[in-house]
């Protein structure tokens, strides 16, 4: 038996593959905002002006996910998902040899470009290697990368910047992405590409009223996890008191949630996709509710943030949700929900920076959060109610899964 079809036989082999990639996007993402002071001193820019490099990054990924999407709507998916590993490893490679901070702005940017096509289009090949009432399952795995990331990757990035150079780390990112390219040429099943495609049929996408309150539903929604995780460290030291040894602590705490989450939640969403969906946003909106009232002490603060983590699943139901609302525009809808994602990352520190600079202390994040939460349940009962005929939008072109 060749390794091939053992891992047509073992579909978690092609998982662990595609996870690796998420691990890599993962680690590279969030390290880039803890190694901000060594940025900063190797481009000689103060530490405000290193947030356009991570924010250039962000931008790539906004812009990558549905161009990649529409413009390679003919491409096998397998040697898609190499080439978007292929371009993420070159965009990492020349983040490390950067000579400045405008050829820095530029590399990121391009690094993030193949971001969300490449969560996308992994999230449909795992999907299609297992029976339908296991497809979120298989989307978790493949977001298990970005989670674990949280863990593992970005404190050893964090210590590897410290202790020889934040050049290094990149470096680091660019060997996993092509170990990714490699492990996916190999395992990964080979696919003729789809004659029919075409952009304007992966434009239809934006035609669907359920794609965009799926979109919205992630973008609000998920906006409260990020208003408090983006002023966590700071609410921790100046809020519960905690030393500075501490916060990495509480940051992994953080990112354990969410990889329970991604292990644990996808199983119920199998059987009841929506309903999960609304359950989560409903969990997060009561942990970020409480938030405020557990900032004071070190326990209830790390308990309130483990449940915060665990609410992060929500992007890989919504992720299988879209699968079923898209229609045959699937690479494009895939993406965009990191887009989605993507400006909830914006929205959310940005409105919990506004209710800081009001003078509302930092556990108002928490409320803000909270109300961002309560906002993507509200388009999340839109969609309910259109799926189920209740309101005057179209219902979903494709069958709903667990929805009564």
């Amino acid at each position: 038996m060749t390794l091939r079809q053992t891992a047509a036989a073992h579909p978690g082999l092609v998982h662990l593959a595609l996870a690796m990639g998420g691990f890599a996007i993962g680690t590279t993402e969030f390290a880039a905002m803890s190694l901000e002071p060594d940025l900063a001193r190797g481009l000689g820019i103060d530490a405000p002006t290193v947030g356009h490099v991570i924010s250039a990054y962000a931008l790539g990924v906004v812009v990558g996910a549905p161009t990649i999407a529409i413009l390679s709507a003919r491409l096998s998916r397998r040697v898609l998902l190499v080439g978007l590993m292929a371009l993420f490893a070159i965009g990492n490679t020349l983040s490390a040899l950067a000579p400045g901070y405008g050829w820095m702005l530029a590399f990121r940017f391009l690094a993030g470009l193949p971001h969300g096509a490449y969560f996308g289009i992994a999230s449909l090949v795992a999907a299609s290697l297992v029976p339908d009432d296991r497809r979120t399952q298989a989307v978790g795995r493949v977001m298990l990368g970005l989670t674990v990331a949280t863990i593992v990757g970005v404190p050893f990035a964090t210590l590897l910047g410290q202790v020889a150079s934040w050049r290094w780390v990149f470096a680091l990112v660019a060997v996993l992405a092509l170990t990714t390219a490699a492990l996916v040429a190999w395992l990964a099943p080979a696919d003729a590409p789809d004659t029919a495609a075409s952009p304007l049929r992966e434009l239809t996408a934006l035609t669907r009223p359920q794609v965009w309150l799926t979109l919205g539903t992630g973008a609000i929604g998920f906006g409260g996890m990020f208003a408090v995780y983006t002023y966590l460290a700071a609410t921790l030291t100046e809020v519960t008191g905690v030393s500075a040894g501490t916060v990495p602590v509480v940051l992994a705490v953080f990112g354990t949630g969410m990889t329970i989450g991604n292990l644990v939640v996808p199983r119920f969403a199998d059987r009841a996709l929506m309903p999960t969906a609304g359950a989560l946003l409903v969990w997060s909106a009561a942990a970020l509710a409480l938030y405020p009232l557990a900032a004071g002490n070190p326990w209830t603060m790390t308990l309130d943030v483990f449940a915060i983590g665990l609410g992060g699943a929500l992007g890989t139901v919504l992720q299988t949700r879209l699968m079923d609302v898209a229609g045959e525009a699937q690479a494009l809808a895939a993406a965009l929900n990191h887009s989605a994602f993507n400006t909830a990352n914006a929205i959310g520190p940005w409105l919990g920076g506004l209710a800081i600079a009001a003078g509302f202390g930092w556990t108002s994040t928490g409320i803000v959060g909270c109300g961002l939460a309560l906002g993507g349940l509200a388009i999340w009962a839109i969609a309910f109610a259109a799926a189920r005929g209740g309101i005057g939008l179209p219902a979903a072109a494709e069958p709903l899964r667990g929805n009564g």
